[in-house]
């Protein structure tokens, strides 16, 4: 196994490359072995056999100019036979190569030079180099060199490209078509994908199984899926508001049973009791009710927070909104970050006297920073703070009103729902706190 881990560096990560790359490796394979197997043996084969032919007929030419009694009675008795085999000769070979000579890719030149050397006795030396499609030789006779020229055709098959020409090409079309069909299988996928990111957005897109049995199946068991959660919130959210009217009626009681009481510290103690109930309670359903607070839409970050900040100064908290004012509109929850918003400004306020927020935009995230000097949160606990109803007794107050623990854990559950995350640190500025709520786009 580790022996081909280095390829996983250069494997494709995506389904579709990988596929692609399993379709052409059989044909790039099959490419290089038929086309060894027909050069090589078939090709070659056919060369030898040509040449051998044509060592014969150059055999009988030499036995007829060996008899004559001079060169140009050998020449006048072979020319018209020459002319019929279309060969050229010249007795004596005015220029005759000096040694055998083939251009480097010329695979069928080795056979035709070791085939006519082998069959036929006296050839001083051939010259495929210097002219591509014809062949010249020296062969010695009793009337000295005589040159030999003919057709590189008569011994080398003049159209073996044809059948890698017409393999190619079919292995193109059928490749196409099959990058088609491949693209067609590969879209259930990435519509299922696409659906499930949405998903963990708190976003419901249309979805229907299509494509493979296997595909199909998957997709179906993410819609079961889906259904289930969203039955499942629904049912939650219902039981929490119907205990919250519930509870909301003995609470009016209560509040009206107090206001009829003569003023006393202990009716202040209980009326305040009463009003950290009612927190407890708003607290609750925040918690319960992410899912149904409003659709995405297009907003401007900068004006979403100058908004919160504004609300945040009317109820005498002092939030200062720094930093450079981001440009665009991103696709997002107005209703539920202006909460996650709300919630982290509270926490800061609650344990600090001076909160600064900030915004910033990429490519891939918007980032709202809500910083304070406070206590801060002790890096070990930052995690345990994100927990639904945690308070921790280390780090803040907990005589400062009806906490619960809701506040940080509705912030974590909105980013989450916009492909983000909510992180915690140390305001390098302010020495507090510093909560970034991180969306992504």
């Amino acid at each position: 196994m580790m022996t081909f881990a280095w390829l996983k560096r250069y494997a494709p990560r995506s389904l579709y490359g990988r596929a692609v790359l399993i379709l052409l490796m059989p044909v790039i394979l099959i490419q290089l072995v038929v086309t060894v197997v027909f050069i090589q043996r078939h090709y070659e084969d056919v060369t030898e056999q040509m040449s051998r032919n044509v060592a014969e007929e150059l055999r009988f030419i030499r036995a007829q100019i060996d008899i004559a009694a001079t060169p140009d009675a050998a020449l006048s008795d072979v020319t018209p036979l020459a002319e019929a085999l279309r060969l050229t000769l010249a007795l004596p070979d005015p220029t005759p190569p000096a040694e055998n000579s083939r251009l480097f890719y010329d695979l069928s030149g080795r056979v035709v030079i070791a085939t006519l050397a082998t069959e036929l006795d006296g050839v001083q030396a051939l010259d495929l180099s210097t002219d591509e499609k014809r062949v010249h030789l020296t062969l010695i006779t009793v009337h000295g060199p005589l040159g030999i020229t003919f057709p590189r055709s008569r011994v080398s098959a003049s159209n073996p490209h044809q059948l890698l020409v017409l393999m190619a090409g079919v292995s193109l079309l059928l490749t196409v078509i099959s990058f088609l069909f491949l693209r067609n299988q590969v879209r259930p996928i990435h519509a299922l994908a696409e659906a499930a990111e949405a998903f963990g957005r708190g976003r419901a897109l249309p979805y229907r199984p299509r494509g493979a049995s296997e595909v199909r199946a998957a997709g179906q068991a993410f819609l079961d899926m889906r259904n289930r959660i969203e039955r499942q919130i629904e049912q939650r959210t219902v039981m929490l508001s119907g205990v919250s009217h519930d509870l909301r009626t003995p609470m009016t009681r209560l509040k009206l049973g107090l206001s009829m009481l003569d003023d006393s510290p202990e009716i202040a103690d209980l009326q305040g009791d009463l009003h950290d109930m009612q927190a407890m309670l708003d607290s609750f359903l925040d918690f319960v009710q992410l899912d149904s607070l409003d659709d995405p839409e297009l907003v401007d970050p900068a004006e979403m927070l100058d908004t919160v900040s504004r609300g945040a100064g009317r109820a005498g908290q002092d939030v200062r909104v720094v930093g450079a004012r981001p440009r665009g509109l991103v696709l997002l929850r107005p209703m539920a970050v202006r909460r996650a918003l709300e919630n982290l400004i509270g926490n800061a306020v609650r344990f600090g006297r001076v909160v600064e927020v900030s915004c910033s935009v990429t490519d891939r995230a918007v980032v709202f920073s809500v910083q304070d000097d406070g206590p801060g949160i002790d890096p070990a606990a930052r995690d345990e703070a994100l927990k639904p109803f945690t308070r921790l007794d280390t780090a803040r107050n907990q005589n400062r009103g009806g906490n619960v623990g809701l506040g940080l854990s509705i912030a974590m559950d909105i980013a989450r729902q916009h492909g983000g995350t909510l992180r915690l640190d140390t305001s390098a500025h302010l020495g507090g706190l510093r909560a970034d709520l991180v969306l992504a786009r």
